[in-house]
């Protein structure tokens, strides 16, 4: 006869068995009402990734290296805040505002234009009139700074006289700077 410990352990056993036939048979079936599996269909072909042809024009490979290296950079964004940015140094150039410049022009800028304030007498011979044309001629990413030259064409008014003048103004930024502002680092024109 056996002992109760194999007793114990054939009745467990046997309601395990039990429990265990109950279970398949109440979640093993399918009653009909179970939704149906979804349609596995081939997933579409991913489009094809090609990489974009390095510009063959230097101004624009120079636009699109800024461009990499700093994703917020818009160029009609920065060509805006260039013109803004002309007409407000023009403007405290005029009058001599030498706190207004400072903070948009480079240390040597800055001394050139200083030096110019001090050596003249009164207000400058001319002053802006309006831009009539400004536009990127040269691009170009030189390890973290970029730099962009814009060609601003503007007028001049001397007393009711008027006259053309071109000038190439070449901006930089640290690329990643908190300071979204561009300083005037080089400047060369001449009347048109």
């Amino acid at each position: 006869m056996p002992d109760s410990q194999t007793l114990g352990l054939i009745i467990a056993a046997t309601v395990a068995a039990v429990l265990a036939f109950r279970l398949y048979t109440v979640l093993g079936r399918r009653t009909g009402h179970e939704p149906s599996p979804p349609e596995t269909r081939p997933a579409p072909a991913a489009p094809e990734l090609r990489a974009a042809p390095i510009p063959s024009n230097p101004l624009d490979r120079g636009l699109m290296d800024i461009q990499l290296a700093d994703r917020k950079f818009d160029k009609a964004h920065f060509l805006q805040g260039a013109r803004a940015a002309y007409e407000m140094i023009q403007k405290a150039f005029a009058a001599g505002d030498r706190l207004a410049l400072r903070p948009l022009l480079s240390d040597e800028v800055y001394a050139a234009f200083d030096a110019e304030i001090a050596s003249r007498a009164g207000p400058p011979a001319s002053t802006l009139a309006g831009i009539t044309d400004a536009r990127i001629t040269a691009a170009g990413l030189h390890d973290d700074t970029a730099e962009i030259t814009v060609g601003f064409r503007s007028q001049f008014a001397a007393g009711n006289a008027q006259h053309d003048v071109s000038d190439n103004w070449t901006f930089a930024r640290r690329v990643g700077a908190a300071d979204p502002n561009w300083l005037l680092v080089a400047t060369s024109g001449e009347a048109a």
